[in-house]
């Protein structure tokens, strides 16, 4: 399962991403928000803690650049997020960093980009070995 969650800046990059997940056959939970003004800090934890809760594995979060809302989401316990503007960022940051919250602009980025960045998001797995220490790593910063 999957959750997804957007600012007003974000809402119609949401609402495309919505559509081509459910194309695709993607099941997911819609945060919010419904194109009503927001704060990206506040859909960032609605839409995170579906993953810490256990409830999803992944989630998507859209906001005008991508910029604060993955800033909000990397300040959750156990939330790896991560701006991806392009292709080769969204499958190095599952590769190498075990991502688990895509976040994209929708200022920035086109609906052709963000479905091409989601389907490689969604179907990329985590590399492991020296990658997991990095990672193991970065999980120890949260505890300190």
């Amino acid at each position: 399962m999957l959750a997804i969650g957007s600012d007003h800046a974000g809402y119609e990059l949401k609402v495309s991403v919505m559509k081509y997940l459910q194309d695709k056959g993607i099941s997911y939970i819609d945060c919010g928000c419904n194109g009503e003004r927001c704060d990206y800090p506040d859909i960032a934890k609605v839409t995170c803690e579906k993953i810490t809760k256990g409830e999803c594995d992944k989630a998507i979060l859209i906001c005008g650049t991508g910029i604060g809302i993955s800033i909000s989401a990397n300040k959750i316990k156990g939330i790896r997020a991560a701006l991806c503007q392009d292709y080769y960022t969204a499958k190095y940051t599952r590769l190498h960093n075990d991502a688990n919250v895509l976040c994209m602009g929708g200022r920035v980025i086109g609906p052709g980009t963000a479905e091409e960045i989601v389907n490689v998001f969604l179907n990329t797995e985590f590399e492991g070995g020296r990658h997991a220490d990095r990672v193991n790593k970065i999980t120890a910063l949260e505890e300190n």
